[in-house]
């Protein structure tokens, strides 16, 4: 007689076998992905009016895109709902929430409150920040089509090859809503820095730099009740000091991966020598 585990798994197979559960099923992640490109959406949109508060609430969107696109993924794969029409969709909103977004964003936050400079000058300010913040967005879309082609990093789901394009994104949106409080760039010196800013998180994503990916982590297993009130702590902390708290972590996740790859470069080059 099969043990009660095993007439439990049976039984949900079967249940998600039955083709009108499944359809509903796949709603579930697909409405993850839409809320992905809604966000995204409504950044550009919030961008282009360009308001000072408009920006920080683009930010906003953008982050809740990277919440949602983490959720869409993980919820598929629990669910036994992903499908390479999924795999597709979110490709696609991620360009649009990761890619054009904070681009756009970039675009506008950097260089729009700029005047303290002639006309011939603030055009070619305007020209460079059109190239920067356009190589931003076909490195995100190149990245998200290797990743499409090639998948994580050789030996398993634990790194990115290259900065993860929500990451990239979540960098822009994080230092627009830390600053917020003073307002869109007016010094063009700081536009500049800004700008190759927005193109060195192009260079990342595109880069074979290995970043981590939290994938191993037992998220669906057993943990200890300390475990789940660090990260009650955590969450509160985010909400309470979000200006601070999110830029150092965004500023932090793309530092590490430079540095940690400088770290096995040098390591190498030395291993090599001695040998």
């Amino acid at each position: 007689m099969p043990e009660p585990e095993q007439q439990e798994i049976s039984f949900q197979h079967r249940r998600i076998k039955n083709p009108k559960l499944r359809r509903g099923i796949f709603l579930i992640p697909a409405a993850f992905t839409s809320a992905n490109l809604l966000c995204g959406y409504y950044a550009i949109v919030a961008s282009l009016v360009g308001a000072p508060d408009d920006f920080n609430r683009a930010a906003k969107a953008i982050g809740l895109a990277i919440l949602f696109d983490s959720l869409d993924g993980r919820v598929a794969r629990m669910t036994g709902t992903n499908t390479e029409f999924g795999v597709q969709f979110d490709s696609l909103a991620d360009v649009v929430s990761f890619g054009v977004a904070p681009a756009i964003l970039a675009y506008a936050w950097g260089i729009r409150s700029v005047t303290a400079m002639d006309l011939e000058a603030l055009h070619q300010l305007g020209l460079f920040a059109w190239v920067c913040c356009l190589f931003f967005l076909i490195c995100c879309a190149w990245r998200l089509a290797r990743f499409n082609v090639k998948g994580m990093a050789p030996g398993g789901s634990k790194y990115f090859v290259g900065m993860p394009t929500p990451a990239a994104a979540g960098v822009i949106a994080a230092v627009v809503h830390a600053l917020h409080r003073a307002g869109p760039l007016q010094d063009w010196r700081w536009s500049v820095a800004w700008l190759l800013m927005a193109a060195a998180l192009g260079g990342l994503m595109v880069s074979t730099i290995r970043y981590y990916s939290f994938k191993d982590l037992p998220w669906s297993r057993k943990q200890p009740a300390f475990l789940i009130l660090f990260l009650i702590l955590i969450g509160a902390v985010i909400w309470a000091f979000s200006e601070v708290v999110l830029v150092l972590l965004a500023c932090t996740y793309a530092v590490a991966g430079v540095l940690l790859h400088l770290v096995r470069f040098i390591r190498q080059r030395m291993v090599s020598r001695t040998a």
